[in-house]
């Protein structure tokens, strides 16, 4: 009998009884970068506009990388954050809490943050329609609204820690819209349809959805008004893989400022601000008290 074994062999039968624990390759030092990267978006804005945008978002980008890009828009931010852990995603365009779950997760680290007129933080407003006569957030007792989604900061996160401040909640938006009264969308644009659909009659979204031109037609805005402001909001970030190693990290991180620099234009209308290197732990801080407030809400 042929008692020679490969050492192959031994390591796999060490490993089935738990002996030792082989590491993946490039466990610790990362992978380099693909042949192909993979970018996604977060569904905030209408689907149509978002393909033509994109498309020109892979190309401008791989011309920076020399390697093709494809753009993805998943139906919500927990798949970018599953893809960045599974490495079938290698970048994701996430709002502040969205790139806090991701860190939790060990799924991505933070690449850049957005940085809006010289500010990392914005505000969430309140949109409803222009013809209602609310004054202020305390109006809309035993109201329907629309909150932007689960995970969004400024369209759930902050305007329920604003809610509680103000003392019109201890914990969940219900106790002061109603049962029934709270609805959760795919994005920004997915609760104001519902404000100018007659469906709801307030939407929590981000200050620039209704200051700049990007989210919204003419048509649209003219039929809206502020209702309420509450934040500061931490911007929206570009998270990495925690797969990639530091070398494919920097050559992102380069390549997304030289589309910026090169694409401003498309950049702003993608990522509605300039691109720029940031402390994590400062960025995400102001998230943290809403998270914890939202995770009561769930309980």
């Amino acid at each position: 009998m042929n008692f020679t074994v490969s050492l192959k062999k031994v390591l796999c039968l060490l490993m089935a009884f738990g002996a030792v624990a082989i590491p993946a390759f490039g466990a610790e030092e990362g992978q380099p970068l693909p042949a192909q990267v993979i970018m996604a978006l977060k569904p905030d804005k209408d689907p149509d506009k978002m393909l033509a945008e994109r498309e020109s978002l892979a190309t401008a980008l791989g011309k920076s990388l020399g390697r093709p890009v494809e753009v993805i828009v998943p139906l919500s931010p927990a798949v970018i954050i599953e893809g960045l852990a599974n490495g079938s995603i290698d970048l994701g365009y996430l709002s502040a809490t969205d790139m806090v779950n991701a860190r939790k997760a060990g799924a991505g680290e933070l690449l850049l943050v957005g940085e809006i007129d010289g500010r990392r933080e914005y505000e969430s407003v309140w949109l409803c329609l222009a013809s209602k006569p609310y004054a202020r957030i305390a109006d809309l007792r035993d109201k329907p609204i629309a909150f932007a989604g689960r995970t969004s900061t400024s369209g759930y996160l902050v305007p329920l820690l604003d809610l509680k401040k103000q003392g019109l909640i201890t914990s969940n938006a219900t106790e002061f819209f109603g049962k029934g009264h709270v609805w959760f969308g795919t994005g920004y644009m997915s609760a104001i349809e519902r404000v100018l659909a007659g469906e709801a009659e307030a939407a929590a979204v981000s200050d620039y959805v209704f200051e700049k031109d990007k989210h919204l037609t003419p048509a649209q805005k003219s039929r809206l008004k502020v209702l309420a402001t509450q934040g500061p909001v931490p911007t929206h970030v570009i998270a990495v893989s925690t797969r990639l190693d530091p070398e494919a990290r920097a050559t992102l991180r380069k390549a997304l400022g030289d589309f910026g620099d090169k694409n401003p234009g498309l950049r702003d209308a993608i990522f509605a601000s300039k691109l720029v290197e940031a402390d994590a732990e400062a960025h995400l801080q102001p998230v943290v008290e809403a998270l914890a407030l939202a995770q009561r809400a769930q309980d």
